[in-house]
């Protein structure tokens, strides 16, 4: 018997609950077993939480959104998702953890490019609910109108440009109605217009989308420049070194004198402006 999806998930961690927590976890490169590219991670998640990481291209960013959303198992430390350590997670609870956590990844990476844009956002609920094409199209038919793509919900992944690419990423990982949305450098160079829309609809996610039948989602957002970011984020880190440095809030932006701070968010940014 095919499952029956629910829109709108009963489990849901509580405001300020822990949905990740990383305690002294190194990150595999690349998910290899011989190179870490992140160590000594200390860090929580909460619900509700939206968080800016920034990095230098090649800091580990995409790494560390691998681990967060389980495609990684940490080389050292302890990883828990929604407070189970996933070390102690039977494989079946362990993909149940995972399904709660969506992840975009940059420049729409894997899509499957012979497939329709329809067909693309389909997969996850054919795959892990058991449904058929037609029985998930009300729900596709419904991410892709919530996300400007309807227009071309036939044509192939592979002929649309990249920033229509990483809407589709950002569509196919809505299907699953996570708890969880993780965001590996959305604006991978799309323009001003472009920009814009990622804003809007990420501040959408974060109080309430009618997609998700109004639950706020959690967001945890790389980037290696933080203008865009400033007056949406409500905590910031960075990647330096193969480390993980808390910034704080957007208060603590312009405070102290990291120098990666100031290369990713320039001084003469004004921190009050609205980036985009």
């Amino acid at each position: 018997m095919k499952e029956t999806l629910s829109l709108h998930p009963t489990r849901d961690a509580g405001v300020g609950a822990p949905v990740i927590e990383l305690a002294k976890v190194s990150v595999a490169a690349g998910g290899r077993l011989d190179s870490a590219s992140l160590e000594g991670i200390h860090w929580r998640i909460s619900a509700r939480d939206y968080w800016v990481i920034g990095g230098l291209p090649g800091s580990g960013k995409s790494d560390l959104l691998a681990t967060l959303a389980g495609l990684y198992r940490p080389l050292c430390g302890t990883l828990k998702l929604f407070g189970s350590d996933v070390a102690a997670l039977s494989e079946k609870d362990f993909v149940a953890a995972r399904l709660r956590i969506g992840l975009v990844f940059e420049g729409g990476g894997r899509l499957f490019n012979q497939l329709s844009l329809a067909e693309n956002v389909a997969l996850p609920l054919r795959y892990h609910r058991g449904l058929t094409g037609v029985e998930a199209g009300e729900r596709v038919k419904a991410i892709l109108d919530a996300t400007g793509l309807s227009p071309w919900a036939q044509s192939r992944a592979g002929r649309i440009n990249q920033a229509r690419r990483q809407r589709v990423a950002l569509a196919r990982a809505l299907a699953m109605s996570p708890e969880v949305l993780l965001l590996d450098n959305p604006l991978g160079g799309p323009g001003l217009q472009e920009t814009r829309w990622w804003r809007d609809f990420l501040a959408q996610l974060a109080g309430g989308h009618d997609l998700l039948g109004g639950r706020p989602v959690t967001l945890v957002l790389a980037c290696h420049d933080l203008r865009p970011w400033v007056d949406q984020g409500k905590q910031f880190a960075l990647l330096k070194q193969n480390r993980w440095l808390a910034v704080g809030g957007r208060a603590d932006l312009t405070c102290g004198d990291e120098p990666l701070l100031h290369e990713l968010l320039p001084r003469e940014f004004d921190v009050g402006q609205r980036g985009g």
